[in-house]
Protein backbone atom coordinates (compact mmCIF):
# COMPACT_ATOMS: atom_id res chain seq x y z
CA UNK A 1 0.00 0.00 0.00
CA UNK A 2 1.26 3.38 -0.51
CA UNK A 3 1.26 6.24 2.06
CA UNK A 4 -1.04 8.35 0.23
CA UNK A 5 -3.85 5.71 0.50
CA UNK A 6 -2.99 4.88 4.09
CA UNK A 7 -3.34 8.95 4.71
CA UNK A 8 -7.14 8.63 3.19
CA UNK A 9 -7.90 5.68 5.40
CA UNK A 10 -9.43 5.26 8.83
CA UNK A 11 -6.04 5.95 11.37
CA UNK A 12 -4.78 8.00 14.29
CA UNK A 13 -2.16 10.32 14.91
CA UNK A 14 -0.26 9.64 17.37
CA UNK A 15 3.47 9.83 18.64
CA UNK A 16 4.54 6.51 20.13
CA UNK A 17 8.66 6.07 20.35
CA UNK A 18 10.59 2.67 19.61
CA UNK A 19 12.89 1.50 18.14
CA UNK A 20 13.64 -1.18 14.97
CA UNK A 21 16.21 -2.96 12.94
CA UNK A 22 16.83 -3.03 9.45
CA UNK A 23 18.22 -5.77 7.11
CA UNK A 24 21.80 -5.96 6.23
CA UNK A 25 22.42 -3.08 8.43
CA UNK A 26 25.55 -4.10 10.81
CA UNK A 27 27.78 -2.62 13.38
CA UNK A 28 31.60 -3.51 13.73
CA UNK A 29 30.58 -6.69 15.65
CA UNK A 30 28.47 -7.92 13.41
CA UNK A 31 25.46 -7.46 15.05
CA UNK A 32 21.96 -5.75 13.34
CA UNK A 33 22.13 -1.97 14.03
CA UNK A 34 19.45 -1.12 16.42
CA UNK A 35 17.65 2.58 15.64
CA UNK A 36 15.05 4.89 17.37
CA UNK A 37 11.99 5.38 15.38
CA UNK A 38 8.70 7.50 16.26
CA UNK A 39 5.07 6.76 15.17
CA UNK A 40 3.53 9.48 12.97
CA UNK A 41 0.14 7.78 12.10
CA UNK A 42 -1.06 4.25 13.55
CA UNK A 43 -3.50 2.06 12.59
CA UNK A 44 -4.16 -1.73 13.90
CA UNK A 45 -3.08 -2.69 10.04
CA UNK A 46 0.07 -0.50 9.18
CA UNK A 47 1.50 2.99 10.65
CA UNK A 48 3.51 5.47 9.59
CA UNK A 49 7.12 5.60 11.40
CA UNK A 50 9.64 8.59 11.35
CA UNK A 51 13.27 7.32 10.74
CA UNK A 52 16.80 7.93 10.20
CA UNK A 53 17.34 5.24 8.24
CA UNK A 54 14.53 4.93 5.59
CA UNK A 55 15.35 1.54 4.01
CA UNK A 56 13.68 0.06 0.76
CA UNK A 57 10.12 -1.10 0.00
CA UNK A 58 10.34 -4.90 0.58
CA UNK A 59 12.57 -4.94 4.09
CA UNK A 60 11.14 -7.27 6.74
CA UNK A 61 11.83 -5.71 9.88
CA UNK A 62 11.13 -6.16 13.86
CA UNK A 63 10.40 -2.94 15.77
CA UNK A 64 8.88 -2.35 19.21
CA UNK A 65 7.07 0.54 20.69
CA UNK A 66 6.69 1.44 24.76
CA UNK A 67 2.89 1.14 24.31
CA UNK A 68 2.27 -1.46 21.40
CA UNK A 69 5.26 -3.82 22.14
CA UNK A 70 7.02 -6.21 19.59
CA UNK A 71 5.61 -5.26 16.26
CA UNK A 72 7.18 -7.02 12.60
CA UNK A 73 6.39 -5.75 9.08
CA UNK A 74 7.52 -5.18 5.84
CA UNK A 75 8.08 -1.52 4.06
CA UNK A 76 5.85 -1.19 1.42
CA UNK A 77 5.90 2.72 0.75
CA UNK A 78 8.61 5.51 1.86
CA UNK A 79 8.86 9.09 1.72
CA UNK A 80 12.11 11.11 3.12
CA UNK A 81 12.66 10.84 6.71
CA UNK A 82 9.57 7.84 7.45
CA UNK A 83 8.11 4.74 5.57
CA UNK A 84 4.78 2.86 5.78
CA UNK A 85 5.06 -0.41 8.17
CA UNK A 86 2.46 -3.51 6.99
CA UNK A 87 2.04 -5.01 10.08
CA UNK A 88 2.76 -8.92 10.09
CA UNK A 89 0.56 -9.44 13.49
CA UNK A 90 -2.17 -11.94 14.61
CA UNK A 91 -5.36 -10.56 14.89
CA UNK A 92 -5.32 -10.76 18.66
CA UNK A 93 -2.63 -8.19 18.47
CA UNK A 94 -4.28 -5.64 15.67
CA UNK A 95 -7.25 -5.78 18.52
CA UNK A 96 -5.02 -4.82 21.05
CA UNK A 97 -3.56 -2.38 18.96
CA UNK A 98 -7.36 -0.90 18.14
CA UNK A 99 -8.06 -0.66 21.82
CA UNK A 100 -4.88 1.13 22.98
CA UNK A 101 -4.95 3.30 19.90
CA UNK A 102 -8.61 4.41 21.71
CA UNK A 103 -7.26 4.63 24.80
CA UNK A 104 -4.52 7.08 23.33
CA UNK A 105 -7.29 9.17 21.34
CA UNK A 106 -8.89 9.49 24.23
CA UNK A 107 -5.88 10.49 26.91
CA UNK A 108 -4.76 13.33 24.15
CA UNK A 109 -8.01 14.80 23.85
CA UNK A 110 -9.05 14.34 28.30
CA UNK A 111 -7.32 17.46 29.87
CA UNK A 112 -7.63 16.26 32.82
CA UNK A 113 -5.05 13.72 32.23
CA UNK A 114 -1.69 14.44 33.43
CA UNK A 115 1.18 13.38 32.01
CA UNK A 116 3.66 12.09 34.41
CA UNK A 117 6.96 12.16 32.12
CA UNK A 118 9.59 14.43 32.98
CA UNK A 119 9.52 17.56 32.31
CA UNK A 120 13.03 18.45 31.30
CA UNK A 121 12.91 15.80 28.57
CA UNK A 122 11.42 17.31 25.21
CA UNK A 123 9.97 15.23 22.49
CA UNK A 124 10.22 17.95 19.56
CA UNK A 125 7.27 18.21 17.24
CA UNK A 126 9.40 17.40 13.97
CA UNK A 127 12.03 14.84 14.50
CA UNK A 128 14.89 15.77 11.86
CA UNK A 129 17.86 17.44 11.98
CA UNK A 130 21.80 17.87 11.16
CA UNK A 131 24.68 16.95 12.96
CA UNK A 132 27.80 18.82 12.00
CA UNK A 133 31.01 17.34 12.48
CA UNK A 134 34.30 18.60 13.31
CA UNK A 135 35.66 18.81 9.82
CA UNK A 136 32.47 20.08 8.34
CA UNK A 137 30.51 17.15 7.13
CA UNK A 138 27.04 17.34 7.43
CA UNK A 139 24.52 14.33 8.52
CA UNK A 140 20.88 13.58 8.81
CA UNK A 141 19.91 12.41 12.02
CA UNK A 142 16.88 11.57 14.19
CA UNK A 143 16.05 13.45 17.69
CA UNK A 144 14.87 10.89 19.80
CA UNK A 145 14.24 13.59 22.77
CA UNK A 146 16.40 16.98 24.37
CA UNK A 147 16.46 18.87 27.39
CA UNK A 148 18.38 22.63 27.21
CA UNK A 149 21.32 20.75 28.37
CA UNK A 150 21.58 18.40 25.48
CA UNK A 151 20.21 15.55 22.94
CA UNK A 152 20.18 12.56 22.62
CA UNK A 153 20.10 11.07 19.34
CA UNK A 154 19.90 8.48 16.20
CA UNK A 155 22.19 8.53 13.11
CA UNK A 156 23.25 5.96 10.78
CA UNK A 157 27.01 6.98 11.93
CA UNK A 158 28.50 5.16 14.96
CA UNK A 159 30.62 7.87 17.19
CA UNK A 160 33.13 7.40 19.87
CA UNK A 161 32.83 9.08 22.85
CA UNK A 162 34.21 12.38 23.38
CA UNK A 163 33.72 13.32 19.49
CA UNK A 164 32.79 17.03 18.78
CA UNK A 165 29.95 18.03 16.74
CA UNK A 166 27.16 20.17 16.66
CA UNK A 167 23.09 19.11 16.49
CA UNK A 168 21.14 21.35 14.91
CA UNK A 169 23.25 25.17 15.88
CA UNK A 170 24.17 23.46 19.20
CA UNK A 171 27.85 23.01 20.29
CA UNK A 172 28.47 19.95 21.80
CA UNK A 173 30.58 16.37 22.27
CA UNK A 174 29.59 12.54 22.79
CA UNK A 175 28.98 11.53 26.28
CA UNK A 176 27.22 8.50 25.87
CA UNK A 177 26.67 5.33 23.63
CA UNK A 178 23.77 3.24 23.45
CA UNK A 179 21.95 0.98 21.30
CA UNK A 180 20.12 2.88 18.77
CA UNK A 181 22.17 6.08 18.79
CA UNK A 182 24.37 8.23 21.38
CA UNK A 183 23.67 11.53 23.43
CA UNK A 184 25.19 14.73 23.19
CA UNK A 185 26.06 17.00 25.97
CA UNK A 186 25.61 20.41 24.73
CA UNK A 187 28.95 23.20 25.63
CA UNK A 188 26.21 25.85 26.43
CA UNK A 189 23.09 25.05 28.69
CA UNK A 190 20.40 26.46 26.28
CA UNK A 191 17.18 28.15 26.67
CA UNK A 192 14.35 26.48 26.72
CA UNK A 193 12.10 28.57 24.83
CA UNK A 194 14.69 28.70 21.78
CA UNK A 195 15.61 25.08 22.17
CA UNK A 196 13.08 24.16 19.04
CA UNK A 197 14.45 26.75 17.12
CA UNK A 198 18.20 26.09 17.58
CA UNK A 199 18.44 21.83 17.93
CA UNK A 200 16.17 20.68 14.81
CA UNK A 201 17.27 22.29 11.82
CA UNK A 202 16.61 20.30 8.82
CA UNK A 203 18.54 19.77 5.48
CA UNK A 204 16.89 22.56 3.43
CA UNK A 205 16.58 20.52 0.41
CA UNK A 206 14.57 18.13 2.34
CA UNK A 207 10.67 17.86 2.68
CA UNK A 208 10.08 16.56 5.83
CA UNK A 209 6.53 15.12 7.58
CA UNK A 210 3.85 13.65 6.07
CA UNK A 211 0.24 15.74 5.50
CA UNK A 212 -3.10 14.91 3.80
CA UNK A 213 -3.31 17.83 1.68
CA UNK A 214 0.40 16.62 0.37
CA UNK A 215 -1.69 14.57 -2.02
CA UNK A 216 -4.91 14.77 -3.71
CA UNK A 217 -5.47 11.72 -5.54
CA UNK A 218 -9.21 10.29 -4.43
CA UNK A 219 -8.24 6.43 -3.22
CA UNK A 220 -11.13 4.28 -1.79
CA UNK A 221 -11.22 3.15 1.96
CA UNK A 222 -10.47 -0.31 2.23
CA UNK A 223 -12.80 -2.51 3.42
CA UNK A 224 -11.23 -4.62 6.21
CA UNK A 225 -10.94 -1.79 8.67
CA UNK A 226 -14.24 -2.33 9.06
CA UNK A 227 -13.11 -5.22 11.12
CA UNK A 228 -11.66 -4.00 14.18
CA UNK A 229 -13.35 -0.75 15.68
CA UNK A 230 -11.31 1.47 17.01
Amino acid sequence: MSTERFLKQRGVDVVVDGHYTLPNWYDPEGKLRTFACRTNRVSPYRMIVDVPVVGKVGDYLTSYFRDFGKLDGHISDTKPGCFLLELDVTYATRQRIANKLVWLEQKRKDPEVIELRRSLRIIPAKSHTTLTLADGAVHECFVIDMSMEGAAVSSELQLEMGTPLAVGACVGRVVRVFASGFAVKFIEKQNQYDLDRLVIRPLRSLNRGVKVSDWEEEVEPEPELAQVAF
